[in-house]
């Protein structure tokens, strides 16, 4: 089967109002309308609101605390979570995201209550009609809503539904920073709490390999993601799949090679790119090995993961070193998501690596 990833070039989304601006028909002014619905406008059989495919309306939806149960996906809000799922720009517009699956939920919800200070904010829990509240789940105070399995397999976006019992409605987490490119004054020394172990991914444009290596990089205490243009949405929803959930717990940044070098020069980092390899570099390529990483032990360091079809950019290539894998098999290179494990055990953190 044969897939078309879009790649989603970072960008600087508009802020969450706390009320909704909607344009004017009649004047260039902004007019701040809150938008609220009545019940009968979220019955099931209601359809009167337009979603347009290519841009936000303007329009914040929630759905009324009382409403305890939808049937039918022509409801509002279940277009509007739809919508969520299938547009980085419409999700980033609203700050929100869905997450699919019972484990990738509580896996967030368990991480955000073992933090000071929150991060993430659950704004509804859809659950499958008729089934046990999952374990782990219980005990959230949020607003859910019963939904049935034909609503719950058009969110899903998966074949069966049989296996998913819970989506939550999530806001974009607070450790997520967008930064227009244009954008020269930054306060770098807030995106990452650590800055030891940064991984920046250089163009990756299929969610699967963005969302493993963001799953990767949690499991090996990597201090965060900075993502340069070319990448993926981490919200998108393949994303989202395979990173289980790692998005809504590493603090990510998206920005330009200007944003990085600033973040470099001000911690004083090292930056390493992982490099297939061969013959014909212009430049010397070391080799992954446990006396190259012991001497980046008490270094701070970046290391840059390169796309799937285009490798390094001429950027990542002319400013790191380069380091590759060693193979004796006759492969010239690795997945990326497979090399990046690779890369990430072994440059962790010396107190979490053993072997």
């Amino acid at each position: 089967m044969q897939y078309t990833y879009t790649a989603w070039a970072p960008t600087t989304y508009p802020p969450l109002p706390k009320i909704v601006t909607v344009k004017s028909k009649l004047s260039s002014a902004k007019t701040q309308i809150p938008i609220r619905y009545s019940a009968h406008e979220y019955s099931n059989n209601n359809d009167k609101i337009n979603i347009n495919d290519d841009a936000d309306d303007g329009r914040k939806f929630a759905l009324p605390y009382h409403v305890k149960n939808i049937t039918s996906t022509s409801n509002p809000f279940v277009k509007h979570c739809l919508k969520l799922r299938q547009s980085s720009s419409y999700r980033h517009s609203h700050g929100s995201a869905l997450v699919v699956g019972t484990t990738p939920i509580r896996e967030i919800y368990n991480f955000n209550r073992s933090l000071r200070e929150r991060t993430v904010r659950m704004d509804c829990l859809l659950l499958l009609d008729k089934v046990e509240v999952p374990e782990g789940l219980d005990n959230i105070s949020t607003h859910t809503v019963r939904v049935g399995s034909v609503v719950m397999k058009k969110l899903s976006g998966v074949q069966s539904s049989e296996s998913i019992e819970a989506i939550a409605l999530m806001k974009i987490p607070t450790s997520f920073f967008s930064i227009d490119v244009n954008q020269k004054e930054v306060d770098c020394r807030s995106w990452f709490p650590s800055i030891h172990r940064i991984l920046v991914l250089d163009g990756i444009q299929d969610p699967g390999n963005l969302g493993t290596l963001l799953r990767t990089a949690m499991a090996f205490k990597w201090g965060g993601v900075f993502l340069l243009p070319g990448c993926c949405d981490p919200f998108n929803e393949k994303a989202l799949r395979a990173s289980r959930g790692a998005c809504f717990q590493l603090p990510i940044v998206s920005g330009s090679w200007y944003h990085l070098e600033v973040l470099k020069d001000e911690f004083q980092m090292k930056l390493l790119a992982g490099h297939a390899g061969g013959n014909e570099e212009p430049r010397p390529v070391l080799q992954l090995s446990q006396e190259l990483v012991d001497s980046f032990a008490g270094v701070p360091l970046c290391l840059v993961m390169g796309s799937e079809g285009r490798g390094l950019s001429e950027e990542s290539q002319r400013v790191c070193e380069l380091v590759t894998i060693p193979m004796q098999g006759e492969f010239e290179s690795l997945n990326v998501s497979v090399a990046g494990g690779i890369f990430l055990y072994m440059l962790q953190p010396k107190t979490q690596r053993f072997i």
